[in-house]
């Protein structure tokens, strides 16, 4: 049978359209901006598109700077600091959910006030542990200040409080011990969260743009952000370049949305439902 379209109903139904044209609105003029040839993107009266549409912009672009380095560098930093974020991230939750130990309490809250403190604070004292460490210019110090990310523990951990211990237990009863219950049992049952965490982890990470300018100077070891700013600022203002620079580097992250999409809804449901 077909919904009745209620009050309600269609009241949330127009707030959910308001808020697809906030979103889509934007890129779709980024797209049409990056269309129009460079002289005609300061027109006015603004108008959503030029009198020709060219990929002149994405060429310019193209050959200004080292993209496919750039694109791979992103993606190498942003897989390697996802998957070391979701199981240090996995393995610090579930000793806060299941293991008591003598200032677990006190641990706990210095993790989840972390969360409440700007990333941008650490930026100082993280760079220079990084030059000590000779980690400058190197994809593992892009890396390693990104991986302890303490509201993806607050999540995971209240994801574990939900999983019954009646399966750890049966497992403890049939000899396996705490680790191998963690990832033969807990893992596995922690898919949908954990995939979720996995791309929030791959989106921010991808689209971080301080912390590898900071400790990148290399044109060959920076990220597709980077990257794309210093061509930018290299060549002045040119809004279609611009545009074109923000479609390029949004792509991939529209692409991993667009299949992932069904694990951030599951991993999101299953997070806000596990303390119930």
């Amino acid at each position: 049978m077909r919904p009745r379209w209620t009050p309600g109903r269609t009241v949330m139904l127009l707030a959910a359209l308001a808020l697809v044209v906030v979103w889509v609105l934007p890129l779709a003029w980024a797209v049409a901006t990056s269309l129009k040839p460079e002289s005609e993107t300061t027109r006015t009266p603004l108008e959503w598109f030029g009198s020709t549409l060219t990929l002149d912009a994405y060429r310019q672009v193209w050959k200004s700077g080292d993209l496919t380095q750039w694109m791979v560098n992103s993606a190498y930093i942003s897989v390697m600091t996802t998957l070391l974020t979701v199981v240090l991230c996995a393995m610090a939750a579930y000793g806060f959910a299941r293991t008591d130990f003598r200032g677990r309490r006190t641990l706990y809250g210095i993790v989840l006030a972390g969360i409440m403190v700007p990333p941008q604070v650490l930026i100082a004292p993280l760079f220079a542990d990084m030059v000590q460490l000779g980690l400058v210019d190197t994809y593992w110090g892009v890396i390693l200040p990104q991986v302890a990310v303490p509201a993806m523990v607050f999540i995971l951990v209240k994801f574990f409080d939900g999983v019954p211990r009646e399966l750890e237990e049966a497992a403890f009863v049939d000899g396996a011990g705490r680790w191998r219950v963690f990832w033969t049992i807990v893992m596995p049952l922690s898919r949908p969260v954990l995939a979720a965490v996995a791309i929030f982890t791959f989106i921010s990470t991808w689209n971080n743009f301080l912390w590898p300018f900071l400790v990148t100077t290399d044109p060959n070891g920076m990220t597709l952000p980077v990257g794309l700013v210093n061509v930018q600022s290299s060549y002045g203002v040119r809004y279609a370049q611009m545009m074109a620079s923000v479609v390029i580097a949004g792509l991939p992250l529209l692409i991993v949305f667009a299949l992932f999409q069904r694990q951030i809804v599951r991993g999101v449901a299953h997070t806000g439902l596990a303390g119930q």
